[in-house]
C-alpha cells in the first residue's frame, strides 16, 4: 500500500499536529471515516482503508459520532445469518 504521509510535501508534513509515529494510521482513519460518511466507501472497504477490524472501525465511527448505513441488502444478509443460527 502506498504511505499516505510520504504523498505529502514536507511543509505539509510538518504542519500536521500528530506525532510523525501516527501520522499514517491517523491519515487513513480520518479519510476511511470521512468517505464513509459520505457515502463515498462501504464500511468494509473504509474500514480496509483504516486498516482496522470491523468493531475498531465501528468504534471509531461511534467515537466520530458518524452513523452507521444500513440499507435493506445488509438487512437481507443479517436475516438469512439469524435463520441458520435458529
Amino acid at each position: 500500500m502506498t504511505d499516505l504521509v510520504s504523498a505529502l510535501s514536507e511543509d505539509l508534513r510538518e504542519a500536521l499536529r500528530i506525532p510523525p509515529e501516527e501520522q499514517e494510521a491517523r491519515l487513513r482513519q480520518e479519510l476511511a471515516v470521512r468517505l464513509y460518511a459520505k457515502g463515498l466507501l462501504s464500511l468494509g472497504k473504509a474500514r480496509q482503508l483504516a486498516e482496522m477490524s470491523k468493531w475498531d472501525f465501528l468504534a471509531l465511527l461511534g467515537r466520530e459520532g458518524i452513523p452507521r448505513h444500513y440499507d435493506q441488502e445488509e438487512l437481507q444478509k443479517d436475516l438469512e445469518v439469524l435463520e441458520t443460527l435458529t
